[in-house]
C-alpha cells in the first residue's frame, strides 16, 4: 500500500478587491508611522518638486538624488526657470546622477510647461502623459503624488510588492506586464486620498522592508497575508536576474566623457577629450552616441561642448 503523500499548496487565490481590503489599511498605517522624510514629500515641494523627484529617482537611490535635487530646486524653483537656461545647463547641473538623458527630458518637460500651461504643471492625467520625456509611471507618479489622484503608480518597488503579496512569486516580471497593470488597478482604493496614499505606501515598503534581497518580513505590516511567505517563499522561477554592469563599458566612457564637458567653461579639443579613455575605437563610439543623443554638440575645429539649443 503506497502511504499518502503530503503537498504544500499555495494560498487558495483570493480575488483583488478582497486582497486589496486587506493591505491597504495596515500598509497605511506602517507608512504613516514609518515613512522617510524627504524633502518632495513635504508640502511646499509643490508639484514642479515631485516631477523633478520621479525623473531624478529613475534607476537612482535616493540618498544619491538628495544633494542634486535640493540643489537644483534651488536653482530652478519653477519649470519656467530651468525653460529659460540652455538643456546644456540641465546636463551639467544632474552632475554624476546617471542616464543624463533624464536632463534633457525634464529641461524639455519644463519648455512644454512653461509654453502649454502657463508655467504650472498640468494637473490632468492625459496632459501629464502628452509632456515630452513623460512616460505612464511618471504620469501617474505626478498626478498621485503632487494631486492626491487615484493612479495605479508602478514602479519596481510597488510591482515587487503585488508580486510577494498578491501573487505569491518572489520577483515580478522583468518588464511589466498587462497583467500586473490590471492587478494593480483592482487593487486601486475607491476613494482618491486613500488610493494616493496607498501608492506612496507600497512604494515604500518596497523601498524599505519588501527588498530585492535581504527583505524584512518581520517588520512587514502584511507579512501575515503575503501570498509568497505562506507559500513557503518560493524561489524565482524566471529569467536569471542579472545585475548591471559599468565598469569598462560605454556607459563608464560616456560618463567620463560627460564630466570633462561639464567641468569646462569654454568648448573642449578633441584631444583633451582623448585622454579620458584609451581605448579609440570605444572612446570615438561613446563620444558618437553622445552627439547622436543630443547630450553633446560638436563644434567647427573638433571642439565640443553642452548642448545649446
Amino acid at each position: 500500500m503506497t502511504a499518502p503523500t503530503h503537498t504544500t499548496s499555495a494560498p487558495t487565490p483570493t480575488t483583488p478587491v478582497t486582497v486589496g481590503g486587506d493591505l491597504h489599511g495596515p500598509v497605511i498605517d506602517w507608512f504613516d508611522a514609518h515613512a522617510r522624510d524627504l524633502p518632495w514629500r513635504r508640502p511646499e515641494a509643490g508639484p514642479w518638486g515631485v516631477m523633478v523627484s520621479e525623473f531624478m529617482l529613475q534607476q537612482t537611490p535616493v540618498n544619491r538624488v538628495l544633494p542634486v535635487y535640493e540643489q537644483w530646486l534651488a536653482r530652478w524653483p519653477r519649470p519656467a526657470d530651468l525653460a529659460k537656461e540652455a538643456p546644456g545647463e540641465a546636463v551639467r547641473a544632474w552632475g554624476r546622477l546617471g542616464y543624463p538623458r533624464r536632463a534633457l527630458r525634464l529641461h524639455g518637460a519644463a519648455v512644454a510647461i512653461t509654453e502649454r500651461h502657463g508655467g504650472d504643471v498640468p494637473t490632468e492625467h492625459p496632459q501629464l502623459l502628452a509632456l515630452p520625456g513623460i512616460g505612464e509611471y511618471t504620469a501617474a507618479a505626478v498626478a498621485s503624488f503632487a494631486y492626491g489622484q487615484r493612479h495605479a503608480v508602478l514602479d519596481t518597488n510597488v510591482r515587487r510588492v503585488l508580486a510577494r503579496a498578491v501573487t505569491g512569486t518572489q520577483y515580478p516580471p522583468n518588464a511589466t506586464t498587462a497583467a500586473e497593470r490590471r492587478l494593480a488597478r483592482a487593487l486601486l482604493p475607491e476613494d482618491e486620498r486613500t488610493a494616493s496614499r496607498w501608492a506612496a505606501a507600497s512604494m515604500e515598503l518596497g523601498a524599505l522592508v519588501c527588498t530585492a534581497k535581504n527583505e524584512t518580513c518581520h517588520r512587514c505590516p502584511i507579512t501575515a497575508q503575503c501570498a509568497w511567505r505562506l507559500a513557503g517563499k518560493p524561489a524565482h522561477e524566471g529569467p536569471a536576474r542579472r545585475g548591471q554592469t559599468y565598469a569598462g563599458t560605454d556607459r563608464q566612457v560616456r560618463g567620463k566623457l560627460l564630466a570633462v564637458l561639464r567641468d569646462a567653461v569654454a568648448p573642449v579639443p578633441q584631444a583633451v577629450l582623448d585622454r579620458v579613455w584609451d581605448e579609440p575605437v570605444q572612446r570615438a563610439r561613446a563620444l558618437d552616441g553622445l552627439v547622436s543623443d543630443g547630450l553633446v554638440e560638436p563644434l567647427p575645429g573638433g571642439l565640443y561642448r553642452l548642448p545649446m539649443t
